[in-house]
């Protein structure tokens, strides 16, 4: 009986330098595409963000119209790229009316898009515009504040939606480049963790996911040998961590993070800031933040600390 044989219609088998390449290709093809979009307020640092996302290998765009931002991401998993960056701001005045239907397109295309918003008191934004001698965006023929409070109305939806909410009001530079370089420097699996400690007396953390008050514990502002010193000293820690309930609290805010990170993970949400708040953000909630984040170091959770109010008194 006729016929092509098995042997003749069999392609010839590449070399194995050849299939190493070729499987590479049918890699590169597949592997998922990471969009973060960046945006936030005017003068907190989108364009430091930016620059940090930059430095970290990501491909990044500056105000791209959302509209061709479907086919930004279809050109970048052909030509191989795989953590694309798009700063959109209030410059992009149409992306409010585009965001869900430019969100549903890219969840279709298997990219789920993660929101970095950053934000800044006003007084901290007033000092910030005015030194660099530049109008708000908003702003027209009103007042700066005018063109801020604008500014936040129309971003109010996109911060509520954020993946990430970073308030720079008490970040330098370096800091910022700190909080993103901890957030997108490593590998995208696990949760990433920023305890943060405060005084309530300089007011609530805004972008903290969950706030804990360890005012219960005896201050060591009344013992005059530890008032001149920090919660990051060795004997201040030692006092804070040795008092009755320390150990307890820490054991059931570990046990609480342990079940709130699978949560998160399954939710989609990478990032977590946590709030340890005392009295002025010096003694107790700096000795108790260094100690959770050495536990849950332990634990294998990426985690960074940020004193915020340390130095403030």
């Amino acid at each position: 009986m006729g016929g092509v044989s098995t042997e003749t219609a069999t392609a010839p088998t590449p070399p194995i330098d050849q299939r190493a390449a070729l499987a590479d290709v049918t890699a590169t093809e597949v592997a998922p595409l990471r969009l973060v979009v960046v945006s936030g307020m005017s003068g907190a640092g989108r364009s430091t963000t930016a620059d940090n996302l930059e430095d970290l290998g990501w491909y990044v765009v500056d105000n791209l119209p959302p509209s061709v931002l479907p086919d930004v991401c279809d050109e970048a998993r052909r030509t191989g790229i795989r953590q694309l960056a798009v700063v959109l701001d209030v410059r992009t005045r149409s992306f409010f009316e585009q965001l869900p239907t430019m969100f549903a397109e890219l969840k279709e295309a298997g990219t789920v898009p993660e929101i970095v918003y950053v934000e800044a008191s006003d007084d901290v934004i007033v000092r910030r515009q005015e030194s660099v001698r530049r109008p708000h965006p908003l702003q027209g023929d009103g007042r700066l504040l005018d063109g801020i409070h604008r500014e936040r109305e129309l971003l109010a939806t996109l911060r509520a939606a954020a993946d990430l909410v970073i308030d720079t009001s008490s970040l330098n530079v370096h800091q910022l480049g700190s909080r993103i370089t901890h957030a997108y420097g490593g590998p995208d699996h696990a949760l990433r963790v920023t305890v943060l400690s405060f005084g309530f007396k300089n007011g609530i953390p805004l972008d903290a996911d969950m706030i804990f008050d360890v005012r219960f514990l005896p201050n060591p502002h009344w013992v005059p040998e530890l008032r001149p010193q920090t919660g990051l000293s060795a004997p201040v820690s030692a006092y804070v961590l040795g008092q009755p309930g320390a150990a307890p609290f820490l054991d059931s805010l570990e046990q609480v993070l342990e079940t709130v990170s699978q949560g998160y993970l399954h939710e989609g949400k990478r990032f977590a800031t946590i709030g340890i708040g005392c009295t002025g953000g010096k003694h107790r909630s700096t000795a108790i933040s260094e100690e959770l984040a050495r536990r849950l170091r332990a634990d294998g959770l990426p985690t960074t600390v940020l004193h915020r109010d340390l130095g403030r008194e």
